[in-house]
């Protein structure tokens, strides 16, 4: 025989109680009556409560709000179905690389969670715009949001057919650089004592190796063999093994071993990019407006200039940042100019 709980004594207009037949268990359901073609309709749907009073609460206000995931109709054309169905497409992604796949899944993925079961057909550009001023402080990643916007809305239309109007991202977001990347200033990186464990550890990877700051940010240990390195060129996607620095190699070598990383989160992931850079923000803003032109970047030029000052060539710059001989030559100019004030002040002096 089934059990024989006693009925809840939860009462709430449109609150149904039913006792299942094979486990004794009383189990709600919120009941719905309208009339159609002058016959009255009835409807009930069963709230998971797990026995708990607070989530059939939730449960019961959200079926009489019409918000249960069994009155909610699936919306056509939204943005989930678009994202799926690109990224079965073998096809739209062409020759894309592993790397540029990842960074449109990671921008896919929040389009997803802000705007997944929205309608597509009701996307503004109004509405891109507010978005993409959300993310202003970051203007590359707002450009990548426009782009991957744009890409999904194209796709759509072009390729699935569906009745979209004009792309309401076109043109916006695009990435323009409001200053250059600045090298840091000899009081900045004199400050770097006071930086939090993971911006000091990133801003030593940056200066000694010259990569960028996310290459720098994910390096493991493995990465390191006696006055060998091996960095990632980025852009070229391979792996070059170069000479390391003294100071990083003794750097290295001091710091404790959490992980496979030199920047470890846990065992086998490095802590990410967004992480450090937050805790870089906050430290900077610490320091006063003057730090406030500075970023994680402006380390990258700060090791040409340095390079530089040491005599090194052209060539063996590029060596050693992988930099194109363009911004080497820009950024040596910067080094120079100082070398060169700084012997025309010393004969005065």
């Amino acid at each position: 025989m089934p059990p024989n709980p006693p009925k809840p004594r939860i009462a709430k207009p449109g609150l149904v109680w039913r006792r299942a037949r094979q486990t004794g268990e009383w189990i709600p359901y919120h009941r719905t009556y309208w009339t159609e073609g002058g016959k009255e309709r009835r409807r009930e749907i069963r709230l998971d409560w797990k026995g708990d009073p607070q989530e059939l609460d939730r449960l019961y206000w959200e079926a009489r709000a019409g918000l249960h995931e069994r009155q909610v109709k699936p919306v056509a054309y939204s943005w989930r179905e678009c994202v799926i169905a690109w990224r079965s497409d073998t096809l739209a992604q062409g020759k894309l690389k592993p790397a540029t796949k990842a960074q449109y899944r990671r921008e896919m993925d929040a389009i997803c969670e802000a705007n997944g079961g929205k309608d597509m057909r009701r996307t503004t550009r109004q509405g891109v715009r507010s978005s993409l001023a959300k993310l202003a402080e970051t203007p590359r990643k707002a450009a990548r949001r426009a782009q991957i916007i744009s890409l999904l809305w194209n796709y759509a239309r072009k390729e699935l057919d569906w009745p979209l109007g004009e792309n309401p991202a076109e043109g916006l977001g695009r990435y323009k650089p409001a200053r250059e990347y600045l090298p840091w200033p000899r009081w900045m990186v004199d400050q770097l004592g006071t930086a939090p464990r993971s911006v000091q550890i990133a801003a030593e990877l940056i200066i000694g190796t010259g990569q960028r700051p996310t290459a720098a940010i994910t390096m493991r240990r493995s990465q390191f063999r006696g006055d060998e390195m091996t960095v990632r060129d980025e852009k070229g996607e391979r792996d070059l093994v170069v000479y390391c620095p003294k100071r990083l190699r003794a750097f290295v070598e001091d710091l404790a071993v959490t992980g496979q990383h030199l920047l470890a989160k846990n065992l086998s992931e490095p802590v990410g990019y967004n992480a450090v850079e937050k805790a870089f923000r906050a430290w900077r803003k610490g320091l006063g407006p003057e730090a406030e032109p500075y970023s994680l970047h402006g380390l990258r030029k700060l090791a040409i200039i340095e390079l530089a000052e040491a005599d090194a060539t052209d060539a063996q710059i590029q060596a050693v940042t992988g930099q194109s001989a363009e911004m080497v030559a820009y950024y040596r100019a910067k080094a120079d100019r100082f070398a060169l004030s700084r012997a025309a002040q010393q004969r005065r002096e």
